[in-house]
């Protein structure tokens, strides 16, 4: 194998890799998101679990954070609980940021 073999196929597990390490943050952001909702929402315990797995479900309607968005901000306002989009994008981006900061270290953790 050559060496450009060697590094094309080391760009190619680092991409399948970072975009397992996406994959896994945003499904934590999603959970965190969903138990952060469900405790405005009133629920706790089997409900706030399961609440926070229609958010990570929600995730999966569409590419991009939109279809989350539109989860949070539709039971939110169902619920008559005033949040302006600004302030559910500004904790989305907060979770996200937490969640790979997790995913990142754990993986590092792992990989000493």
């Amino acid at each position: 194998m050559t060496s450009f073999d060697d590094r094309k196929n080391a760009s190619e597990t680092r991409f399948v890799m970072d975009a397992a390490k996406e994959f896994k943050s945003e499904a934590r952001r999603n959970k965190a998101l969903g138990h952060w909702a469900a405790g405005l929402l009133g629920k706790v315990d089997a409900d706030a679990d399961a609440y926070a797995l229609q958010v990570i479900v929600a995730d999966m309607e569409e590419a991009g954070d939109d279809d989350v968005f539109r989860k949070l901000r539709g039971d939110l306002t169902a619920a008559g609980i005033e949040l302006s989009d600004q302030a559910i994008r500004d904790r989305m981006a907060e979770e996200l940021k937490l969640a790979r900061d997790h995913v990142y270290a754990q993986d590092l953790n792992v990989n000493r």
